[in-house]
């Protein structure tokens, strides 16, 4: 397997009232706390998916533009896609600043040539925090061109399909997947929130 992964900082970030990536987090903006994360999984390639170049975005990473119109994660995941050069692609939302390399390279353990890994939490998938197989592609890019843009309902297809496998996250692990949407969210776990 070869690992590409992918920030996905694309979202409009309405509940939080501002750019989530670059909302502080234990000292540093989420996009760096994120970085940071996969840069110790060692992927092959790092790619940051979002509407726009970002002007904090590292020179050594590289800039992935969501296929327009936008539908959300799904379209992060598929420009990523269509760009990327490894077998798999490891999708993280930028929001998402509790999942671990240790975490991360437990589903790399999981992942086969040609199957990804999903995260489940009861019957709901996680996403944004998986791993993708490059022939996932034709899947996702006909997502885009229907009318159901839900990643919940794409990965349910991927999974019928035989190009994921889910795995039922431990009721301990579970609080990995949190996301920060709300400045309530960063207050709870950090005191006020701050913008870098």
């Amino acid at each position: 397997m070869k690992l590409s992964a992918v920030l996905l900082a694309g979202g409009e970030s309405r509940r939080m009232g501002r750019d989530k990536a670059i909302v502080g987090f234990r000292g540093q903006p989420l996009w760096c706390h994120q970085l940071a994360v996969l840069r110790e999984v060692g992927p092959f390639e790092l790619l940051i998916s979002a509407r726009k170049d970002p002007s904090w975005r590292p020179p050594d990473t590289i800039f992935v533009q969501d296929i327009p119109p936008s539908r959300g994660p799904l379209s992060g995941v598929a420009a990523a896609m269509t760009v990327m050069r490894g077998s798999h692609l490891f999708a993280l939302a930028v929001d998402m600043p509790f999942i671990t390399p240790l975490l991360i390279n437990a589903m790399c353990r999981m992942t086969s040539l040609r199957s990804g890994t999903l995260p489940k939490i009861g019957h709901r998938a996680e996403p944004l925090a998986a791993i993708y197989p490059r022939e996932c592609l034709a899947v996702l890019t006909s997502a885009l061109g229907g009318q159901e843009f839900s990643m919940q309902h794409v990965t349910e297809k991927l999974v019928a399909d035989g190009l994921m496998s889910g795995f039922q996250v431990s009721r301990s692990d579970a609080q990995l997947y949190r996301s920060l949407n709300e400045p309530e969210d960063i207050e709870k776990f950090e005191g006020s929130p701050a913008t870098y």
